[in-house]
């Protein structure tokens, strides 16, 4: 068998069962070295062979020196000194491991002497970089331990706290000492204290951190924000729990009050929101209360001067105390009887005078109450008001005068109750803040409802106020003012009769709006009215109407521009002449005989320009209608829509007007469906909307002749019209009429040049006769001398006659004349 003289080298102390228990010893690597009397090495244990990574059986009985560097050469006379003068040395000796590299370990030699007294010495080695490493992990704790601002603490495994900081000893009153060995059931109130329990158990027990958790003090006035974490050693092992504690009661506060102004901008968004450009009063208010309600407030009611709920004048400032108020806006979460007798929507109130209500509205500074213990300053006693507050539990009460430019508009009056906090200060400021925005809101709507009003007033001021159905026409109209804006618009229509029967139908619409499109539209519409009983043609009509639309701009920097529709109808001959200024067309509804169903169609015109353009050109057109059809006038409000072409608009109004079945219902109804249909949310634009029905005059009610330009025909028209009146039951008017016509008829005679004509119309109350001849010259009355045998057949006529006049024809011209059937 054979032997080995080298002895079998020892396992590294890597390779020893991962499950024994390490330490930091084992982390350091600490090698023992025992040298004899003669310098040579008579122990060489596991840990140096680590270090050095030589073997024992290498370095056992050999010289130190052998496996010293140069400089370690050098340093081992001084060391042997220090030993046999001291017995003891430190200092770093540079060795040579087995790569031949140098290793600097720290030395801790002692000298020792065995039984016998043979000295020895016993040197403990370690690697310098390790022990650097350790040395400064160990100060580096230590000065964050002592310098820290920050609490922190290690627990054990047994959660118990083995090394804590002053900073965080002394967040609760305690010295390192006092807290050393206790737990946090030791050390926080109970239901805290096991909840932090709990929690580092799990930390312990799952290694996962728990970060910025959250517990108030003792007191319940701080916060602290605690983290823990395990904390292991290099190899696994479990040491305890770490803990990192701030103090964040400042933080929080600073984060509260940040919650709150975000919370009161939020409030103030809302508000501004919830207003938005509202203009009518009630709506403001309702508004207002609404939005306060829950956030702010549990009760909240906006109360007006009622001259602000119902658009009157303010009174002054020394009759506000007494004065009526209505509760415009109300709001609470829940509506009970109690409720209901407390807030009352649209309720009038009365504050006696010298309550707290009457204190703000004379004052001005708002006013914050508990109305539990001060009930009594409120209104009268036993005011069921104030008794429905108490009941509903309300203990706090904050009034807030509603103000704008100077002017008191009324109270917002908030109320908290049950568990919720009374109001504070900040409360106060945010709803002083809230009344002042809401203020403006309202005052503005207070104004809006007054210039509204009046400029509606004139509006209509200028519009017909009783529309006269000339005979054989009826009418319908409406007008609906546009929802949005506080002008008034230039929009009108008017119904003018004329003589003979005859009708004459307009409609026009004033670029613009405000008082100035208002009063051109009264300008215009007077113009045309009056130009109308001239008997003018629609095309001349409004050349007219232009010139004098050129003189209503003269000296403005943008022109007034208006647009129109002029219609002169016959009921006789059942024809309408037509002229248009830059307008939508006039729809002619008529209906199959046939089939009883409706038609509705634009009637086809000459554009022309709108009124108040130099140079305009107006062109006129017949259109013969049949009996009972009905002729519809309107203005691009009821048929413009953003975004589509004007005849789609003008489609849609003909498919409304033609979605009649039967007969047609009263022009009124068909104005009502027609705006209700094409207008459901007017706020743009003015409507404008006039519905003729054109009817005919009887036949039983007119006559007319053709006369040769003859005298002898004088007598034929004397027969002729006296046959006729006797027909008619007029034998009272026979002379009159007799007289007149002859004077008329002579007069065509003597100045024309082709066949006269003659035509008696039986209306309600007149009889209209009218004389027409081919010269186009209308005749002029004269003054004749005394002694002038002619020329007194006009003074005649215009002196007997209750109207008289004359108009132009295609080829010629008609004087005509009335008289009443009675009187």
């Amino acid at each position: 068998m054979s032997t080995s003289t080298e002895e079998p080298r020892r396992p590294p102390v890597a390779a020893v069962s991962p499950h024994a228990d390490l330490s930091l010893l084992d982390a350091l690597r600490l090698g023992l070295v025992i040298i004899d009397a003669r310098g040579r090495i008579a122990l060489w244990n596991p840990a140096t062979e680590e270090i050095l990574g030589r073997p024992a059986a290498e370095a056992v009985g050999r010289p130190l020196t052998d496996f010293l560097a140069p400089d370690g050469e050098r340093r081992v006379p001084v060391a042997i000194r220090a030993l046999l003068r001291h017995g003891a040395w430190r200092g770093v000796l540079p060795m040579r491991d087995r790569e031949d590299a140098v290793v600097d370990v720290e030395c801790r030699a002692t000298l020792l002497r065995d039984p016998e007294g043979t000295p020895f010495f016993l040197a403990n080695l370690v690697e310098t970089s390790r022990l650097r490493e350790v040395e400064q992990d160990l100060g580096a704790l230590d000065t964050v331990f002592a310098t820290s601002p920050i609490g922190i603490a290690v627990f054990d495994t047994d959660l118990r706290v083995a090394r804590i900081n002053d900073a965080l000893a002394s967040l609760y009153g305690r010295t390192p000492e006092e807290v050393v060995g206790s737990t946090v059931m030791d050390l926080l109130p109970g239901q805290a204290a096991s909840e932090i329990y709990e929690l580092q158990q799990e930390v312990l027990a799952t290694g996962r951190p728990a970060v910025d958790v959250v517990a108030l003090t003792a007191d319940g006035r701080g916060a602290h924000s605690l983290s823990f974490g395990r904390l292991t050693d290099r190899h696994g092992n479990h040491l305890g729990v770490s803990c990192v504690t701030l103090d964040i009661t400042e933080r929080r506060e600073a984060l509260d009050k940040i919650e709150q102004s975000r919370q009161r901008l939020s409030m103030l968004n809302d508000v501004g929101l919830a207003l938005g450009d509202r203009l009518d009063v009630h709506s403001v208010a309702e508004a207002l209360a609404g939005v306060l309600v829950p956030r702010f407030t549990d009760y909240a009611a906006v109360v007006l001067l009622r001259a602000v709920a119902v658009g009157g004048d303010l009174p002054a400032m020394d009759r506000i105390a007494g004065s009526a108020m209505i509760q415009a806006g109300i709001a609470s979460e829940e509506r009970t009887t109690g409720v209901g007798r407390m807030l009352q929507r649209e309720a009038v109130v009365r504050f006696e005078k010298g309550s707290v209500f009457d204190r703000v509205l004379t004052t001005g500074r708002p006013w914050v109450l508990d109305p539990r213990h001060e009930s009594h300053v409120l209104t009268f006693p036993e005011d069921p008001r104030v008794t429905a507050m108490l009941d509903l539990g309300v203990h706090s009460l904050m009034l807030v005068p509603l103000r704008a430019r100077g002017t008191l508009l009324g109270i917002l009056v908030a109320s908290r109750a049950g568990d919720r906090a009374p109001f504070s200060r900040d409360d106060l400021d945010l709803a002083k803040e809230i009344a002042g925005r809401a203020s403006i809101t309202l005052d503005n709507a207070r104004l809006y409802a007054r210039e509204r009003d009046g400029a509606l007033i004139l509006q209509r001021s200028l519009l017909p106020r009783h529309i006269k159905e000339p005979p054989g026409v009826q009418i319908g109209h409406r007008y609906v003012p546009a929802t949005s804006g506080t002008e008034a618009g230039g929009d009108w229509f008017d119904v003018i009769p004329l003589a003979g029967g005859h009708a004459a139908f307009a409609i026009g619409d004033v670029m613009g709006h405000g008082l100035s499109a208002a009063a051109t539209m009264g300008r215009l519409r007077s113009a045309i009215v009056t130009l109308a009983h001239l008997d003018m043609p629609p095309g001349e009509l409004l050349r007219r109407v232009n010139q004098a639309g050129e003189d209503i701009n003269e000296g403005r920097d943008e022109p007034l521009m208006a647009t129109g529709v002029y219609v002169r109808y016959d009921p006789g001959t059942r024809e309408c002449v037509i002229a248009k200024a830059g307008h939508v067309p006039p729809i002619l509804l008529t209906r199959d005989e046939t089939t009883g169903d409706w038609r509705a169609r634009p009637v086809e015109l000459p554009e022309g320009t709108p009124l108040g353009l130099a140079a305009g050109d107006f062109e006129e057109q017949s259109v013969a209608v049949p009996e009972g059809a009905i002729l519809v006038l309107y203005t691009d409000g009821l048929i413009e829509r953003r975004g589509e072409d004007i005849t789609d608009g003008i489609d849609r109004l003909c498919a409304e007007l033609a979605a009649v079945e039967g007969p047609m219902p009263s022009l009124d109804a068909l104005c009502d469906r027609v705006v209700g249909a094409l207008t459901p949310g007017n706020d743009a634009d003015d409507v404008a909307l006039l519905a003729v029905r054109l009817g005919g005059v009887p036949d039983d009610s007119t006559s007319s002749w053709m006369f040769p330009s003859h005298r002898s025909e004088v007598a034929r028209v004397r027969t002729r019209v006296r046959r006729t009146l006797l027909a008619w039951g007029l034998s009272g008017l026979v002379d009159t009429a007799l007289l007149l016509v002859s004077e008329l008829f002579t007069n065509a005679l003597r100045y024309a040049d082709g066949p006269v004509g003659v035509r008696l119309v039986r209306g309600e109350q007149d009889l209209l006769v009218e004389v027409s001849d081919p010269l186009p010259d209308p005749p002029r009355v004269r003054h004749p001398a005394l002694d002038d045998e002619g020329g007194r057949g006009l003074q005649l006529v215009s002196r007997t006659a209750r109207r008289w006049g004359t108009r132009q024809g295609p080829i010629g011209k008609t004087v005509w004349f009335e008289l009443p059937l009675r009187g």
